[in-house]
């Protein structure tokens, strides 16, 4: 399920618990809506939105970190590529072929990215994108003639490995989103919550709209949240502008 249908979802859910609560309110006996009732009503169910809005921020903060450290990944590996490509300009001419083939990957990498124009999900498995263990290959199977191309082959594998130990650490992370349990129960919260404003309030056009209204705004941040957390897919992701200034930098004498 997409971050997009979850959070229409909620916001769908949302409505239809203001939506009882204020069908249960018409008939209800009145004293069960005193103001005595109203306001032991309101007390628990503020303790229920404190929960709701300390989770909904600890779901933010933990989506942006998540965010922000795929950003920052992207860029690390883009730079790492760029040095990666001019330690082996160094090493010779030889590596003519083996750049090229860094180069390649980093456009196939750019073209997984989009398809007609939308981001799609990373690759998921090692048949998908081999990531940077091609090239790995083919420099292990070097053999320097001098003490100056065994120094360049030990710097290019280094770089070559943790670019790898980046790549495999997003095809792990990148399927992650909230926790299922943790969405299920926030969900109920807030729909407690709005039942609740039904209940307790007037039954009329303007009440209905801005409660429509509200459930959309919570639905909303909740595809925010959701879509953050996966920074390699949805509407929300990582822009590929380092990549392609990387790939533009590469192949250079």
């Amino acid at each position: 399920m997409t971050a997009l249908s979850t959070g229409c979802i909620i916001a769908l859910l949302l409505a239809s618990g203001a939506l009882v609560g204020a069908l249960i309110s018409r008939r209800l006996p009145n004293h069960h809506l005193s103001t005595e009732s109203k306001e032991a009503i309101k007390l628990a169910t503020a303790i229920v939105g404190t929960l709701a809005a300390l989770a909904l921020g600890f779901l933010v903060a933990s989506a942006k970190t998540t965010f922000d450290d795929a950003e920052t990944e992207l860029r690390e590996s883009a730079a790492r590529l760029v040095l990666l490509d001019r330690v082996l300009a160094q090493y010779g001419s030889g590596l003519v072929e083996v750049r090229k083939q860094l180069s390649a990957l980093v456009s196939a990498r750019i073209e997984r990215s989009f398809e007609g124009g939308k981001r799609t999900a990373i690759a998921s498995s090692p048949e998908d994108d081999p990531g940077i263990e091609p090239v790995q290959r083919a420099l292990r199977a070097l053999t320097p003639d001098d003490e100056v191309k065994r120094l360049l082959k030990n710097r290019a594998l280094d770089i070559s490995g943790a670019i790898a130990e980046s790549h495999w650490l997003v095809l792990e992370t990148g399927e992650d989103g909230l926790p299922g349990a943790f969405l299920v129960v926030l969900t109920f919260w807030l729909i407690v919550i709005f039942f609740t404003f039904g209940l307790l309030s007037p039954f009329n056009g303007t009440v209905i709209s801005i409660v429509v209204v509200c459930a959309i705004s919570v639905g909303g941040a909740i595809f925010i949240v959701n879509d953050m957390a996966h920074p390699y897919g949805g509407l929300i992701s990582v822009s590929d502008e380092s990549l392609r200034i990387a790939l533009s930098r590469m192949g250079r004498n």
